[in-house]
């Protein structure tokens, strides 16, 4: 990385382009220290009349969130950013037609770019490829399972129902792999091992697409991105952009929860339980750990790549904070029913109060109501109903109690214990912002439970960048 760090506050630009908002942080290099952070909301979901099942968002929205984000960050920091990192969600896939994926506009002398003949974006919580159809795909090459909302699956989804969309397309990627490529003017499109496991048909071990499976298979391959190593430069500005030089590092894309555990886990025997709109529990694997050769369909437990040949052990659930915010709609819709308004935030504090007023039930909730990817047919349920167990409190314990025994079926705390875990780090608006689920992970989890650490993707992400640049200074002190 061709870049020096002097001995004024330089700064490394980390952005998150998650599933509701877009977040930047810039990161200090000398002290390590967060000094500014801005975040937007995307409101970029797209209702599909075609297929109730379909995830989409539009591009446009998440780049205009990002332009606020940088749009409020002081201008003279900017000028002295040495290296952007980009992270976003990790399973969605965006196509453009090559370097016409977007176009750059100046005004008031801020350099920006919009997109430009670009599809809309098929998030990670795209339900289009059922089981069945998935049960028809070629069997790829890797330890990990192809599920709905991952890259290659929808592409295969594509080619069977709509072969002509992809046909007007030369490149694919995740939006965070998007952004670095319209960033660094790109010819290609470039993404790490991090996004491509999360794609499906990748084999970390080898660090190689399943190139010849899907050519058996009528796959579109020119599509696929050009892997380069998880820390490794994609490319340099190949503008000014938002008062950030020209020929600045863009770091390829890394995957958001890679960058969450990264920003906290700081030793070996954490664990991380990361709750917002979904839920991951995860610790780090042994260096010497390599993944089966072949994926267990059936196993709730992942390894997912991590840095430097390392992964992550992680229990991905589809059930997080979205099942209290579905328990918040539907009152919200009874109460109107009966011609009345109340706020959703006062609902959501009345039920916290009422289940902290209530510290046991005996109400039993399974709480999977959006399925789990190694078991996507399984439903919620409520069992042990009796007359004594139906107030709001009784109810909402049962909710918030659900959640947490599912993470704690999908990964045992005897296995974390196995692990040498000996501290769980809590993290996620949906954890921070409920003590009733932190309630739940303590009397589950034998293990201390920390929460109030920074756990942030933009974060974490700036971290990986800077410590690579500070690398780079160690190894060539001539260039301080």
């Amino acid at each position: 990385m061709a870049t020096s760090l002097s001995c004024s506050a330089d700064f490394v630009l980390g952005m998150d382009l998650g599933t509701t908002s877009v977040k930047v942080v810039l990161l200090e290099a000398q002290s390590n220290s967060v000094t500014e952070s801005r975040s937007f909301p995307t409101n970029s979901d797209i209702s599909c009349t075609t297929d109730t099942r379909a995830k989409e968002q539009d591009p446009a929205l998440i780049i205009a969130a990002l332009d606020k984000c940088m749009d409020a960050l002081p201008k003279d920091k900017l000028k002295k950013v040495k290296c952007i990192g980009v992270c976003g969600q990790m399973h969605g896939i965006v196509l453009w037609k090559s370097k016409s994926g977007c176009e750059w506009l100046s005004k008031d002398e801020i350099i920006r770019f919009i997109p430009k003949d670009v599809s809309q974006l098929i998030t990670w919580q795209d339900g289009r490829c059922s089981a069945d159809f998935l049960s028809s795909l070629p069997k790829p090459d890797s330890h990990l399972s192809v599920a709905t909302g991952f890259g290659c699956a929808t592409i295969f989804w594509y080619m069977k129902h709509r072969p002509e969309f992809l046909s007007g397309f030369s490149y694919a990627g995740t939006i965070q792999d998007y952004v670095v490529s319209m960033l660094g003017g790109l010819d290609r499109c470039v993404m790490t091992g991090q996004n491509a496991a999360s794609w499906g048909y990748f084999n970390t071990t080898t660090n190689q697409w399943n190139t010849q499976i899907l050519k058996d298979a009528g796959f579109p391959v020119h599509l696929l991105p050009v892997v380069v190593e998880s820390g490794a430069v994609a490319g340099y500005t190949s503008s000014e952009w938002y008062g950030i030089p020209a020929h600045t590092p863009v770091g390829a894309a890394l995957g958001d929860f890679q960058c969450s555990v990264y920003s906290c886990m700081t030793d070996k025997g954490d664990a991380v339980l990361n709750m917002s709109t979904s839920a991951q529990l995860t610790f780090g694997m042994p260096a010497e750990f390599s993944p089966p050769s072949s994926p267990d369909a059936l196993s709730p437990v992942a390894y997912f790549p991590y840095l430097h040949g390392s992964y992550l052990a992680v229990a991905a659930s589809l059930n997080g904070g979205n099942v209290m915010a579905t328990f918040v709609r539907m009152l919200d819709s009874w109460i109107k029913e009966f011609g009345l308004e109340v706020n959703k935030s006062r609902i959501y504090s009345q039920l916290i109060q009422s289940a902290l007023a209530q510290p046991n039930t005996n109400l039993t909730m399974t709480s999977t109501l959006l399925g789990e990817r190694h078991d996507p047919t399984t439903s919620g349920s409520v069992s042990q109903i009796s007359p004594s167990n139906l107030s709001l409190g009784h109810v909402t314990r049962a909710v918030c109690r659900g959640i947490i025994e599912n993470i704690a079926t999908m990964m045992p705390p005897h296995s974390l214990q196995a692990a040498g875990v000996r501290c769980i780090i809590g993290s996620g608006s949906a954890l921070s912002c409920n003590p009733v689920l932190q309630q739940e992970v303590e009397r589950v989890f034998p293990f201390p439970v920390v929460y109030g650490k920074d756990v942030d993707s933009a974060v974490g992400v700036a971290m990986v960048f800077k410590d690579q640049l500070m690398t780079f200074v160690s190894e060539t002190p001539d260039l301080l």
